[in-house]
Order: structure tokens, then C-alpha cells, then sequence
């Protein structure tokens, strides 16, 4: 209540409550024709995103920052003294290296390079101040070993050193499909006890992520990895402590900000709960690197929008290091222009937007707080299941199945653009110049696949630009402008997410003009483009026109018509289904590669 005799600024204005809000809205829906379901997002782990939250959604106390559960930081000053930014290398580059270190970059994450190269990258590297992190993939033995000389022979303090040596066999196991080795790590952890600061396990879920699954599924899944691990450091002797300060999490940081904000906090409220179990609460360090699924070839400027996105989120959840995946990284390999962009990413939401100067900045939104509570029980009833299944590894083949399914239903969201890709899916630039960039070092292959979400409107683009001619899809416009603008927009962005070149009749107000203008275009195929009344009035003669002056096949953008039409096209019809149609009636070759 309003302190007596004190202006109340909402004394004017009635309460108000759901109820009426609901009224409202609904008033409105009903003039559109929708329901209030079609406001409700669900997510591929079936979580259902409502339109409005209220203080009825309540959920658990997420607790301080620093204390468990950590659902609100690992740390009690939360991120106010910034994140880790750390860059990932994939060649032996010293120059490049010290150029991240010298301009922003905190610590350094080698992958897949030649371990004898360690001692010549790192050699003008400050080892107590820049933490590295190595990724040996199935030789991560011998990668660690190396690292381990490297800081042995460095004049830098054992207690001063920090990294992870990578360790991860059931990474590893999820990637090529061959067995966990856990000697190996055994082997390497007798080798790393000299370093008490230094982790020697990551527990890695983007195999899961980059195979389609869902964030429910990357974190339950990461989860019994952990678990595993807990399990077999624990047989070596060590306590429940002593096991999970070897531990690291690596999770994907995707552009839905407010999902990957609640991956990150609903993560560590999950650890939390298991090392409390085990007899030691601990906070997880966690490790976010911005998805490689989402990255794409063409278009890659936008990739920029998407990772500063992803950090947004990962910074925001509470990450303890960030990787910012440079623009071109689907590509091949980075330049020094992708790679600043990269760190300057970073820089400037830690520097300019200030985003570490508060500690949870989405605690206590009652959608973060619901999507952080929905997202842990979906993760924790999905870890149960694999528990229960045997735990990791036994149960590896039930991961790939399910991730598989997720994949399946994401791929058909993909298809019917109800997931957009922007620069691939909706509004593609043909004329847009190639990024060029060599060849990256392979990745590890064999099991769980690698799925990048653009790859299928990618491989037709290929495709498309591999002709001598590019594809022409000839949009029939009937009418003036104001008749079939809003159809043909819509046909042109879709046949033009495969590539296929879209000449447009214009306004036309016959038959003949349709006509001629199509004889002109040089192509085989058409699409109707008109509204409802033009339609009615032109769609069987415009058609039956079409097929006399030698058009092969005729679409029509709309869900009916009384013509005799091939396909249609419209609001959520399969995409990739009709560019593959049309590549085939104009017998244009595709690639068999892609993962549909």
C-alpha cells in the first residue's frame, strides 16, 4: 500500500489482472482469425514459451550467487570482473596467437594442433597469466604430455599454472564412435598432480548439440558424462573434491539469447544437485562456445549478428569463459580480420556495453526464472533415462536415437522456415560475393554427425551456381503491383534460397502480357503470383497460356486454385521440398551429402 498522505503515480488507473489482459488479446486474435495457442512457442524439448509471465509463475528460491544451487553464478561477484574470453587456434600460428593475446584475449584454446608445436606457439606466451586449454581429440594423451612439458620447462610455478588438458574419451567416443578410452585419462591424470590448479577433463556437450539436439538433450547428456567421470576419477582414488575440480563443461551458446540464458544457469543448478548427492556442492565451470550449427557459408556477415547474440546469452547465464566463433568459421580457415572481429565481440560487451557490471541481470524475470526451472527438470528426467539405460557409455546408442528424432522434427522446421535462417532461408543475397578462405583441418568423424542448420539450402545453392545458367523460376504476376506484391515477394524469397533466379512480369492486365513476358524470361517454370481475386479471374487461362508457350512445370503461391497446377507454394509448405522439385524438373544435379 501507498505510504498515507503520499501520491500513489497508479491511483488513476484500475488494477489490472490476467483475466482481463486475456480478454484483450484475445479480442484481437479473433479479428486475425488465430487462437491463443499460436502466441505459445514450444521448444524441441516440448517446453511451452507462454506470452506473458506473471509473479504466479513462480519457481524454487534460485538462491545467492556463489552458494548452491549456483543457479545465480558460480561466483559471489557473479561476472562484474568479466568473463574469460578465450579464442580458439587451429593452426600453429605464434603471430596470431599473441595478436588475440595482445588485444583482449584471456586465454587460448589449441585444437587439433600437432602437439610437438606447442612449445614454438606458446614460446612468447606468459604461462602464469594466460591460461590454455588444449583439445588433442583421440591423441589428447599425447596432447596433454606435451602441454605438460611445455609448462614444466617454462619459468612459471606449478601453483601458477591454469588450463584443462582436454581429456574427454567419451567426447572422443561421441565423435568417431570408438571406445571411451579411460586408461589414457588415468595415464594423464597421474601426470597433471604437480599442477594443483590445473583441470584435466572436459566434459563436452556439443558433440550432442552440433547432431541436433536439443538443449535439454546437450545437458542431460553432459551431465552423465560428468557423472561418469566422477565415477571412474573416484575408482583412481581420489575424493568426490578432489574429482570434480578436474572437471570442465563445455556447452554451444546459440542466437535464442533467453534459451541459452537459462541453458547456463539451469546447468549449474543441475551440477549442483548432483555433486550434492555425491557429497561435495560445487558451482560448474563452465566453458560456452557459440553453436557451430548455426553458422552458415553463405551470407557469413551475418554469423557476426549471431554470435555477439550468443555471447549476449552466455555472458548474461553466467558463463565462466566464452569462445566466439569467428564469422568464416564455417568456411575454412580464419583470417586476421574474422579473428579480431571475434574478440572484439567480446570486448565490446564486456567493455562498451558493460554487461558484467551487474551479477545476474536476469534473476528474478519471472520468464528467465520459469525457462531456467522448465529447462533443468526437462535435462534432469532425460539424464535419469540414460542413467537408467546404463549410463555413458553403455547408453550412447540411446542418445544417438533420441538426438536423432530431435533432429528430425528440427529439420522439418528448417525445411517449412518455421526455423529461419536469415542471409539462407529468408532473404538470400544472389549476388552476394563468396567468401574464400583455405581449407580447415578435419574434424573428428565417425559417430554422432555434424549438422550446421543452413547445409541443405547450401548444397542447393552449390548447385544452382554450378550451371552453366543459373535456374530461373518465372514469377507470373497477375495484376497491378498492390495485386500480387505480397505473393510474389514471398515465391521470390523462396526459390531464391536455392538460388534460382527470379525474373518478375511486372504488372500485367492480360493474358498476353503474362505470356510474353514469360517467352522473354528464357524459363521453364512459373509460378502464379496474384491475390484471390486475380485468381479467380486469370489463374486457368494464365496457366493454360503458360503450358502453350512451353512452360514445363506451373506453381502457384497460394494453398488453392481452380487452375491446373504442379505445386503450390505458401506459408509453411516444405521449402526444401520444392526447390528440390523444381532442381529436378530442370535436371540439375544436387548433392547426395546432405544430412536431411
Amino acid at each position: 500500500m501507498e505510504p498515507s498522505g503520499e501520491l500513489a503515480l497508479a491511483a488513476e488507473f484500475p488494477t489490472p489482472d490476467r483475466e482481463q489482459w486475456l480478454e484483450l488479446v484475445q479480442g484481437v486474435l479473433r479479428k486475425s482469425g488465430a487462437d491463443f495457442g499460436s502466441l505459445i512457442t514450444t521448444t524441441y524439448d516440448g517446453i511451452e514459451v507462454q506470452p506473458l509471465y506473471t509473479a504466479a509463475d513462480q519457481v524454487p528460491d534460485a538462491g545467492f550467487p556463489g552458494l548452491a544451487p549456483f543457479t545465480r553464478g558460480g561466483r559471489p561477484q557473479g561476472a562484474v570482473e568479466g568473463w574469460d574470453v578465450r579464442q580458439q587456434h587451429r593452426v600453429a600460428d605464434r603471430n596470431a596467437v599473441m595478436a588475440d593475446l595482445e588485444n583482449g584475449v584471456t586465454s587460448l584454446w589449441l585444437k587439433g594442433l600437432d602437439p610437438t608445436t606447442y612449445g614454438d606457439v606458446l614460446a612468447d606466451v606468459y604461462l602464469d597469466l594466460a591460461p590454455i586449454v588444449i583439445d588433442g581429440g583421440v591423441d589428447f594423451l599425447d596432447a596433454g604430455r606435451a602441454m605438460l612439458r611445455v609448462w614444466d620447462q617454462r619459468p612459471v610455478l606449478p601453483s601458477e599454472v591454469r588450463g584443462n588438458l582436454g581429456a574427454d574419451p567419451l567426447g572422443v567416443q561421441a565423435r568417431t564412435g570408438q571406445a571411451a578410452d579411460f586408461t589414457a585419462l588415468t595415464d594423464l591424470l597421474g601426470k597433471a598432480r604437480a599442477f594443483p590448479e590445473l583441470r584435466v577433463v572436459v566434459v563436452d556437450g556439443l558433440p550432442f548439440h552440433e547432431a541436433g539436439g536439443s538443449d535439454a538433450q546437450e545437458l542431460g547428456a553432459s551431465l552423465a558424462a560428468g557423472v561418469a567421470y566422477l565415477r571412474h576419477l573416484t575408482e583412481t582414488g581420489l575424493s568426490v573434491a578432489e574429482a570434480v575440480r578436474l572437471l570442465e563443461f563445455r556447452y554451444a551458446a546459440s542466437a535464442d539469447q533467453f534459451l541459452t540464458i537459462a541453458k547456463f544457469r539451469a546447468a549449474r543448478r543441475l551440477w549442483a544437485r548432483v555433486t550434492e548427492v555425491a557429497g561435495a556442492p560445487s558451482a560448474q565451470l563452465q566453458h560456452a562456445v557459440t553453436s557451430p550449427a548455426m553458422m552458415t557459408r553463405r551470407d557469413p556477415w551475418v554469423n557476426m549478428l549471431r554470435t555477439t547474440l550468443a555471447c549476449f546469452g552466455a555472458g548474461l547465464g553466467g558463463a565462466d569463459a566464452v569462445t566466439v566463433l569467428p564469422f568464416d568459421a564455417a568456411i575454412g580457415l580464419s583470417d586476421d580480420f574474422s579473428r579480431r572481429i571475434a574478440r572484439n565481440t567480446q570486448s565490446l560487451l564486456l567493455e562498451e556495453s558493460r554487461l558484467a557490471g551487474v551479477i545476474d541481470p536476469a534473476g528474478g524475470s519471472w520468464y528467465v526464472e520459469r525457462l531456467t526451472d522448465d529447462l533443468a527438470h526437462a535435462a534432469w528426467a532425460w539424464f535419469q533415462e540414460i542413467e537408467a539405460a546404463g549410463g555413458l557409455p553403455e547408453a550412447f546408442d540411446l542418445v544417438a536415437e533420441r538426438v536423432a528424432v530431435t533432429w528430425e522434427n528440427r529439420r522439418k522446421r528448417l525445411a517449412d522456415r518455421s526455423d529461419a535462417i536469415t542471409g539462407v532461408s529468408e532473404f538470400p543475397n544472389l549476388g552476394e560475393q563468396p567468401v574464400v578462405r583455405p581449407p580447415a583441418p578435419e574434424e573428428l568423424s565417425g559417430g554422432l554427425p555434424r549438422i550446421r542448420y543452413a547445409e541443405p539450402y547450401e548444397v542447393l545453392r552449390d548447385a544452382a551456381e554450378a550451371t552453366p545458367e543459373r535456374p530461373k523460376v518465372f514469377l507470373a504476376t497477375l495484376g497491378p503491383v498492390a495485386a500480387h506484391t505480397a505473393r510474389a515477394s514471398f515465391a521470390a524469397n523462396l526459390f531464391q534460397a536455392g538460388g534460382i533466379e527470379t525474373p518478375n512480369a511486372g504488372p500485367t492486365k492480360t493474358v498476353e502480357d503474362v505470356v510474353e513476358r514469360f517467352r522473354e524470361s528464357g524459363a521453364r517454370i512459373a509460378c502464379l503470383c496474384g491475390s484471390e481475386t486475380s485468381y479467380a479471374e486469370l489463374a486457368v487461362p494464365v496457366a493454360e497460356a503458360l503450358r502453350a508457350a512451353g512452360a514445363e512445370r506451373i506453381l502457384l503461391a497460394g494453398k488453392k486454385s481452380d487452375a491446373q497446377i504442379d505445386e503450390h507454394v505458401f506459408m509453411g509448405c516444405s521449402a526444401l521440398d520444392v526447390l528440390e522439385h523444381t532442381f529436378e524438373a530442370l535436371a540439375v544435379p544436387t548433392s547426395s551429402g546432405v544430412q536431411r
